[in-house]
């Protein structure tokens, strides 16, 4: 008659089977350690080891192995126990020690288990990140010489979650680091407001904003931003993304709300990615021109909950572009209208009116003689000195323009021959008051005016007031007792 087995059978063979890694081992030895640190005095055990790594050796070493499964040798490469125990200080070395400090907290704080996430080594030198739980046994409180260890191989997992981790970093370093400002925004808010809209049969969308402005100023108001990057903060001077939230406000103002219309517009279309120039303001006020590119990421766009923006900053290229039509369209030394602005608003003028118009011509007197005696310096200071003259004298819509070396020609729209004239009296006004201002040589200038009533007339009044010009111009010649060519 065969006899039953006995627990103790049962629970060999279940340790040998088991299908993770057990450890039986012997932690009498650590447990002295422990008492005899303790009655040094120590009281935080993990300063006190971290202050001489020579005590996590001690730790290391006063642990026995007893027994092992044949898990725990397929899992460290090792062909039996003896091996596996004789190499031990191959499995436990590197970052696991440093990991180990949370497992001595826990049975010094009189714990009778630990858990643990750490990292062991096979004897084939392959790294494994393992979940470990120890349990001080039953009936073994006092000592501690039964303490049943399970190693549980969580390697894929932790290389996945660091993978993940290393991902979202670099991700996160690309967005805060990256050579344009970027925004992240919910835009969900803003969608509910327009699928409202459309739900109430509205279909011209266009007309609704224009009857309805204050629906844009609503939209603008709900937009959560999520978060910005660092290029983000010194383009609109915020000293932290705090900063620049809490003042948004201040950034999307005055002709924001023209921009955001149309943005509204597109999305109402049905168009989630968009690019425009756009205005903004940094915290200080100033304007920052931008080029806007906009996008509602693919997989939210059922909710529009997380939109990306760029925004470049374009206020250099803005101000070069306006400095290159100014430079298009005035005289750099006089600062007025130039000859080819003067050409397109006489063509304008004549097409379009309004008439009558007044064209008044006038010519520097002796600019030559200035030149020949004092230098071309001098003469384009004398230049200077007509355009300050006519900058203030002519108002818009009338234009002072510069269509020669000492030519100037003022164009003045809806001016009869009395309007005419009341601009002659300041333009001769403002030349006093501007010789009495500068010393030495007096500033001269011949004037002839003529009026045209419709636009064929406008090239026959130019030349009448040409005429009348070179006429006062022999006056102050032969008043001088000079010849012209001297002028």
């Amino acid at each position: 008659m065969s006899s039953l087995p006995s627990p103790g059978d049962d629970f060999e063979h279940m340790f040998d089977i088991a299908p993770v890694s057990l450890w039986l081992e012997d932690f009498s030895a650590l447990k002295v350690l422990l008492d005899g640190w303790r009655a040094e005095g120590v009281e935080d055990v993990e300063a006190f080891v971290r202050a001489d790594p020579r005590r996590m050796a001690q730790y290391s070493a006063s642990l026995k192995v007893l027994r092992v499964n044949q898990r725990t040798l397929e899992l460290f490469a090792a062909p039996d126990q003896a091996t596996l125990v004789a190499s031990l200080g191959q499995v436990f070395r590197g970052d696991m020690l440093d990991q180990a400090v949370q497992e001595l907290r826990q049975l010094w704080s009189g714990a009778l288990e630990f858990f643990n996430q750490t990292v062991n080594y096979t004897l084939d030198g392959r790294r494994l990140d393992v979940q470990i739980r120890a349990r001080i046994l039953p009936g073994h409180e006092a000592l501690w010489d039964r303490v049943l260890v399970s190693l549980e191989d969580n390697t894929p997992q932790i290389s996945n979650h660091e993978r993940l981790r290393r991902s979202e970093q670099y991700a996160r370093g690309l967005f805060e680091h990256s050579p344009v400002s970027l925004w992240v925004e919910d835009f969900s808010a803003v969608k509910r407001l327009l699928d409202d809209v459309r739900g109430q049969g509205i279909r011209d969308f266009k007309t609704f904003l224009k009857v309805h402005p204050e629906f844009v100023t609503r939209c603008m108001h709900e937009i959560r931003v999520i978060d910005v990057n660092q290029l983000t903060l010194q383009m609109f001077g915020a000293n932290s993304k705090a900063e620049l939230l809490n003042q948004i406000g201040k950034v999307f103002r005055g002709e924001m709300h023209e921009s955001f219309t149309e943005q509204l517009l597109d999305l109402w279309d049905g168009k989630l990615f968009q690019q425009r120039e756009v205005v903004n303001y940094s915290l200080t006020g100033e304007a920052v021109n931008i080029h806007m590119q906009f996008s509602i990421l693919e997989e939210h766009r059922h909710d529009w909950s997380m939109v990306l923006l760029s925004l470049v900053d374009i206020t250099a290229r803005k101000k070069a572009e306006a400095y290159l039509e100014y430079l298009g369209k005035h005289d750099v030394l006089t600062q007025l209208r130039n000859r080819a602005f003067y050409v397109e608003e006489l063509n304008r003028l004549s097409r379009k009116g309004p008439w009558p118009v007044a064209v008044i011509v006038i010519d520097m007197n002796g600019l030559k003689a200035i030149n020949d005696e004092s230098g071309h310096a001098a003469g384009d200071a004398m230049l200077r000195r007509v355009g300050e003259v006519l900058a203030k004298a002519v108002d818009t819509p009338a234009c002072a323009a510069r269509i020669g070396g000492d030519e100037f020609s003022v164009l003045m729209p809806v001016t009869d021959e009395r309007g005419a004239q009341a601009a002659i009296d300041r333009i001769v006004s403002l030349l006093d008051l501007n010789n009495q201002f500068y010393p030495g040589k007096p500033l001269s200038l011949s004037i002839g005016m003529a009026i045209a009533v419709t636009g064929d007339q406008i090239e026959a009044a130019v030349n009448r007031a040409d005429q009348a010009m070179y006429a006062e111009k022999a006056r102050y010649y032969e008043a001088l007792g000079l010849e012209r060519r001297r002028g």
